[in-house]
């Protein structure tokens, strides 16, 4: 079978997907701006050929860039075809408009379509924070109109496939039944549990399993993942446990939501505004980390928070689940969808800060007391995540049946 592999940013969640085809002895390539690609696996690069226009009506600029994106991912496409490649499935993430305008290159190519999120004005991660949303007629049209290629792809797709049963829910219903639900899964041998971890920060000084130590992670720290709400309860949480650290995992950028204002990021903001209640030699900012590190910084974890609002599920929460920790979660979907309270995690209201303080504090001053929890965190990964024995096989099912057309 021949397969192809589109991501803006290849590998990005088809970094065990396409691999397993290529060892199966199938014919795989990939299309990719960015990405470090995989080896063994022929990867073609594509750069856009011109820049959204400036005088474009704001409501359809986004619609613009990824028309530009688009076009340079099927000019690609078209000197793969000219090479005389010809792919039976498309296995794509569309969010980019990388795949907008591959069935006019490969009319008979079936596509699998990657859906992470279908955005709405009301209801979802848009309106939900009170703190940054503003009512405005102007900001919720140019967002429905952020869907239109994605309305594209899905009327392109033959079958789509959503991490979370969540990010499935909010497709529209006429194109829902055609979507499968699968996590992109974990590697469960390498993210476990290790009671020996230790990992040094400011220089010298080494922290360890079994240490008072409150972990939050997120790729860049900013509203979106609740950075705001947990550093308003770090100052209660550091008073009321005079022993505990705060180690503090990600980047000073946006992943997702309306950046900082100009000349600042939310990290410093944040940080600023509780700094002086704050021992601030007990905070630890570790920037990114190498993923080996990262991983320590989990096994480590007395406890690990994981906030966000309704929007994609990260990897870091199930990660942190797989590496046994003991999350205490916001009480939103899809973490809700992931962590059941007092089952194997903790949930919490997302914009309780004095009840999130105290589950913390709590976790921390017995740890005996919820070390069930952590067993069943583990338990949940490896029974409903792990990328070996439950996601990458179903995620292959799903490509063998695309390709048979059924």
């Amino acid at each position: 079978m021949n397969l192809l592999f589109v991501h803006q940013n290849f590998p990005g969640q088809f970094k065990h997907l396409a691999p397993h085809f290529a060892r199966a002895g199938h014919q795989v390539r990939a299309l990719a701006i960015d990405g470090a690609g995989l080896p063994g696996i022929d990867m073609r690069r594509y750069k856009p050929a011109r820049n959204t226009s400036r005088d474009i009506h704001p409501w359809a600029q986004e619609f613009e860039t990824k028309v530009i994106r688009g076009e340079a991912c099927a000019t690609a496409a078209s000197r793969l075809k000219a090479e005389g490649f010809d792919p039976e499935v498309i296995v794509a993430n569309p969010g980019w408009g990388e795949s907008l305008f591959l069935k006019d290159v490969w009319p008979q190519a079936r596509m699998l379509t990657l859906i992470e999120f279908y955005y709405a004005a009301r209801g979802l991660d848009f309106d939900f924070d009170p703190e940054f949303y503003r009512a405005d007629v102007a900001r919720d049209a140019k967002l429905r109109a952020k869907n239109a290629h994605m309305l594209m792809a899905l009327a392109d797709m033959n079958r789509g496939l959503a991490p979370t049963h969540f990010q499935r829910s909010v497709i529209p219903e006429a194109f829902r039944e055609r979507v499968a639900v699968i996590f992109d899964g974990i590697d469960t041998g390498v993210v476990g549990p290790d009671p020996g971890a230790n990992i040094t920060v400011a220089g010298d000084r080494v922290v360890r399993a079994g240490d008072e130590i409150v972990t939050f992670v997120n790729r860049n720290l900013e509203p979106y993942r609740g950075y705001h709400v947990f550093m308003r309860a770090l100052p209660e949480i550091l008073r009321h446990q005079p022993n505990a650290l705060a180690l503090i995992v990600g980047a000073d950028g946006v992943s997702y939501g309306a950046p900082a204002p100009q000349g600042k990021t939310w990290k410093q903001i944040f940080f600023d505004e509780v700094k002086d209640r704050l021992d601030t030699d007990r905070v630890f900012f570790l920037g990114r980390l190498a993923y080996a590190d990262y991983l320590k910084v989990l096994q480590i974890s007395a406890c690990h928070v994981y906030l966000s609002y309704p929007f994609v599920l990260g990897w870091s929460c199930i990660e942190a689940l797989s590496a046994g920790a003991l999350v205490v979660g916001s009480a939103t979907p899809p973490v809700e969808e992931v962590i059941a309270h007092e089952k194997n995690g903790l949930l919490v209201d997302f914009f309780d800060i004095e009840a999130l303080a105290r589950r913390v504090i709590d976790c921390l001053a017995h740890p005996a007391r919820y070390a069930p929890l952590r067993a069943a965190a583990r338990q949940t990964a490896l029974e409903r995540y792990d990328l070996a024995t439950i996601c990458l096989p179903q995620q292959v099912r799903l490509i063998e049946s695309v390709a048979r057309g059924s």
